[in-house]
């Protein structure tokens, strides 16, 4: 008997015909002889509304009571399933992500999974019945309702399927699995059948959507399978796992972006040690996650210091900046709203001259590069953000990428 955890994201579980829907996948899993996990995220754009309604009442809404609030859109989608199940003749128990036992940090809005005590799901699957579990939220040790995050519900899939030891962790969402580039930018991209979880974990930090950075490091940490698919057909999707010698024949796998970075520039920081440890220690305690880091050479003793984070993380970055800024005596700009294109390959390491003909591309393009980050696997390039599309579809052509 395999152990199988299945997430399905808010687009899938959209409307009362979608929850049915997803019933009937539930259960014809189980019904071939399955244990079964699913995790749930909330209805379509419900957490929008939440947040939208937290606003009008107040311009900055408490973190915990925002965490409150936002748990109860998986809740509605979670025992909404449950009763589905019900009807087809199964047997199924709704929890929240506390009563499923996962525990995280005191982090509101962006806390971390600590621990799972799955005796209670070890039971419910022991004794016949399916488990379903709200996503997106866990318990801190304050024994505070806490949220995961953008792309929570992935987590909390992945981190149960280790916690189980599942068979598999199937991500259903609303496209059929992973392609080289978004298809709503480049129409020729391509779906990949396999991906290694270096490559993943690249293309999720570097804007690929359909997996959560945190979700595909848990899987690679506890060697979880992944396979992504679609909630709407039966087809295969994208299975991420270990890196073979297969994958490494492909130089570039896939063109990513993201249209939302923010550049701060701090100004004529002195030039001696234990400055850059002060400014991006403040940014660590806002919880603000650093992209790329640019020092210019020093000049009669101060230098800029330039780097990147996410719009999201903006106003906490700059909460962080107006303190320690005011400590150093030092001043900060913020720039203009930039835009990311990376290219990925678990086969780049073995090939000279891909970011040459990255940049070569871009320029060809009339782009201009503002920042450059590499890794053994990967090349970004901060860029004017209303130029990111053009840049995808030219480097999406420039490695022969499409079907």
């Amino acid at each position: 008997m395999a152990t199988i955890v299945q997430k399905y994201g808010g687009t899938s579980v959209g409307d009362t015909g979608r929850i049915q829907n997803v019933a009937r996948r539930i259960c014809a899993t189980h019904e071939a002889g399955n244990q079964v996990v699913a995790v749930v995220s909330a209805m379509g754009d419900s957490t929008d509304e939440l947040l939208r309604m937290a606003h009008e009442i107040s311009t900055s809404p408490p973190e915990r009571e925002l965490d409150m609030l936002l748990s109860t859109g998986e809740r509605v989608s979670v025992a909404l399933l449950a009763m589905a199940i019900h009807e087809l003749g199964h047997e199924a128990i709704s929890l929240s992500g506390s009563q499923a036992g996962i525990q995280t940090d005191t982090v509101h809005t962006k806390a971390r999974i600590t621990g799972i005590a799955g005796t209670r799901l070890r039971d419910t699957l022991d004794s016949g019945k399916i488990a379903l579990v709200a996503g997106f939220q866990g318990m801190s040790p304050d024994e505070d309702v806490t949220t995961l995050g953008r792309g929570g519900s992935d987590t909390t899939a992945v981190a149960l399927a280790a916690a189980l030891g599942a068979d598999v962790c199937e991500i259903y969402t609303d496209v059929d699995g992973v392609y080289t580039a978004d298809p709503n930018i480049v129409p020729q991209a391509r779906k990949i059948d396999i991906v290694s979880y270096g490559e993943m974990l690249e293309m999720a930090a570097t804007g690929a959507e359909v997996l959560m950075l945190r979700s595909v490091e848990y899987s690679q940490k506890y060697s979880v399978p992944l396979h992504v698919r679609s909630s709407f057909t039966d087809k295969p999707g994208t299975l991420v796992r270990k890196e073979d010698e297969e994958m490494e024949k492909a130089v570039v796998s896939a063109v990513t972006h993201t249209t939302e970075e923010s550049k701060l520039t701090l100004l004529r920081v002195p030039d001696k040690p234990g400055i850059a440890a002060n400014v991006f220690g403040a940014l660590a305690e806002e919880n603000v996650n650093v992209d790329m880091i640019l020092q210019n050479v020093s000049e009669q003793g101060t230098t800029d210091i330039s780097f990147t984070v996410m719009q999201a993380d903006l106003p906490a970055a700059q909460r962080a900046l107006d303190r320690i800024c005011d400590k150093l005596g030092v001043a900060y700009v913020l720039g203009e709203k930039m835009g990311k294109v990376s290219i990925v390959g678990a086969g780049m390491k073995s090939y000279p001259g891909v970011a040459a003909r990255m940049f070569k591309t871009l320029a060809e393009q009339g782009i201009n590069i503002e920042m450059i980050s590499t890794s053994s696997i990967k090349v970004s390039c901060v860029i004017e953000r209303d130029r990111v599309a053009d840049a995808v579809k030219a480097l999406h052509q420039e490695f022969q990428l499409g079907g």
